[in-house]
């Protein structure tokens, strides 16, 4: 096991979040969110449930802090040296009384950082309000900054060697999707398709294997299509009943997101108008996709379509997706709706989700794509027609 890219695109990485931290007047970055430090350093682990940080400053590291046990993961996934490992007590893991922030804290005071300017990430999902606290608590000359997303923005051009994993990933999509459309039929449970497709997910291709995907698949089948983000259960597939599946593909944790639509009989009228509709405005999305593009142009391409067709969707259509774990695949950062001023980087991913949630029923495409200078391409390739069985 070792660190899926090379020392040089690690070392391209750190010095962009390095630049980006001097642009915010920041001496060192406390990240929280696994995705960040394995963009950074490769670290590979089913480890975040525990408190687990990295210590980025201008001049060296970054540093991994997090348990002890999964210090050998940081050893055999990342490429950091055994001087960048910053490994907690075992006794300090759910122990009432004290916190693994505290020796964080007293590590990083230690290490020069009190009375320094110190970004930190206030809004992930894996830096708990007691962590920060406690290592907060350990160096009461710093100064906190509100850093949230700095890694996540940098992150938003991908490498050449990125966009490739990500292609991977898409190429696993399609098997998953194939797998699902192969076991769906009447009678059939939900749990015994979706057994296959996560099967499908982690054995990849003969070249390359899978992960998990970050955002757990989904589907939506009957009156549960009439919502987003339903998840499965025991129930059999039905006659006549419109069936969306939101899967996806993961390769080195860099996700690819694909959901396509598949009726159990013939495909009623309204289902067909709309997913004509749907095709044709993923086309107007593709087509209006490129660089510079602000995030509401795309918007206004899909709802143009919408507007012809006389129907609504309120949600937003898409984000940027890239390297994630649990619970999510976005980046957090570029949003496809109106108002969004952001404009779209050359050799960004975004995911385009194009979900229609009615009464009663609904359907769902989408495709990861890659933003180039002047055009966009679909890494995911699977037919978009809704497949009838």
């Amino acid at each position: 096991m070792a660190a899926p890219f090379s020392a040089d695109e690690y070392a391209s990485r750190l010095a962009k979040t390095r630049t980006a931290m001097r642009d915010r007047g920041l001496d060192a970055m406390l990240i929280g969110d696994p995705a960040n430090i394995n963009w950074l350093c490769g670290y590979d682990a089913w480890s975040f449930y525990t408190p687990q940080t990295m210590v980025v400053t201008l001049d060296d590291g970054p540093f991994w802090l997090g348990r002890e046990m999964d210090a050998g993961a940081a050893r055999v996934s990342s490429i950091l040296n055994p001087d960048q490992l910053v490994p907690f007590p075992e006794h300090l893991v759910q122990k009432p009384g004290t916190h693994p922030g505290e020796y964080m804290g007293q590590w990083m005071r230690e290490h020069g950082l009190d009375g320094a300017r110190i970004g930190h990430e206030n809004d992930v999902y894996y830096l708990s309000p007691k962590c920060l606290s406690s290592i907060q608590a350990q160096l009461p000359r710093a100064t906190w900054l509100d850093a949230d997303l700095l890694v996540n923005w940098v992150r938003v051009v991908k490498s050449e060697a990125e966009i490739k994993m990500i292609a991977q990933a898409a190429q696993i999509a399609g098997i998953s999707m194939q797998t699902a459309y192969d076991r769906t039929r009447p009678g059939v449970r939900q749990c015994d398709v979706m057994a296959e497709v996560c099967a499908a997910q982690v054995r990849g291709t003969p070249e390359f294997g899978g992960d998990m995907p970050a955002l757990h698949p989904l589907v939506l089948a009957g009156e549960a299509a009439a919502t987003a983000h339903p998840m499965w259960t025991d129930a059999p597939f039905e006659n006549d009943q419109t069936v969306a599946f939101e899967l996806g593909g993961c390769r080195k944790r860099y996700n690819a997101g694909l959901a396509r639509t598949m009726h159990l009989g013939k495909a009623p009228a309204r289902l067909t108008e709309t997913a004509k509709a749907v095709n044709e405005g993923m086309e107007a999305v593709v087509d209006s996709l490129k660089s510079d593009v602000h995030c509401s142009d795309v918007h206004a391409a899909w709802q143009a379509v919408l507007d012809r067709y006389g129907l609504e969707k309120k949600s937003r259509i898409g984000y940027s997706i890239g390297v994630a774990y649990s619970p999510d695949w976005g980046e957090h950062t570029l949003s496809f709706r109106p108002g969004e001023t952001d404009t779209v980087p050359e050799n960004a991913t975004v995911h385009i989700i194009l979900g229609m949630w009615m009464d009663g029923w609904g359907m769902e495409v989408s495709e990861t794509i890659h933003v180039r200078e002047n055009d966009a391409i679909c890494l995911t390739d699977f037919p978009r027609e809704v497949f009838e069985v």
